[in-house]
């Protein structure tokens, strides 16, 4: 039990991460602009807007959202009319997801939001530390890539 009484689970870098990205979430909903829209809808627009047309299996990849999850986002950006599907002129099985007017003009809104979003999560951090933070996140997000 020696271990056991050691480990403090408020320490450890899941609970740490997790409430950092609570905290963010929260700040998000609280200042995106849009009630309906959610910070993954959110990333899952701009991937469109920065990557173009895409299928489902490139969104994953573009988002870090999994398979499962990507679909009911898929979903609800659609009954929004913010994105729309055509079928790959390659493979007629596939169906590529891109972007509508309505969802660039959405994200023409939201942008400056997202900017304060990201000021405000980390309004705590010095210049110094915010450069540290979101290098460190890019490192633990490369050796997620790797294991995969």
């Amino acid at each position: 039990m020696e271990g056991v009484d050691r480990y403090v689970f408020s320490d450890q870098v899941g609970y740490l991460l997790r409430r950092a990205y609570q905290r963010h979430l929260a700040i998000f909903q609280a200042n995106a602009g849009d009630p309906q829209l959610t910070a993954v809808q959110f990333s899952t627009l701009c991937a469109l807007k920065d990557n173009g047309p895409q299928s489902q299996s490139e969104l994953v990849k573009a988002t870090s959202v999994d398979q499962g999850t990507i679909r009911g986002i898929i979903d609800r950006l659609k009954d929004r009319g913010l994105i729309a599907f055509s079928k790959d002129p390659a493979d007629a099985r596939k169906v590529i997801v891109s972007i509508t007017a309505a969802g660039l003009q959405l994200l023409e809104r939201t942008v400056p939001h997202a900017l304060e979003i990201t000021e405000l999560t980390m309004k705590h951090l010095n210049p110094a530390e915010r450069m540290a933070l979101l290098h460190t996140l890019r490192l633990l997000g490369e050796d997620a890539d790797t294991n995969e």
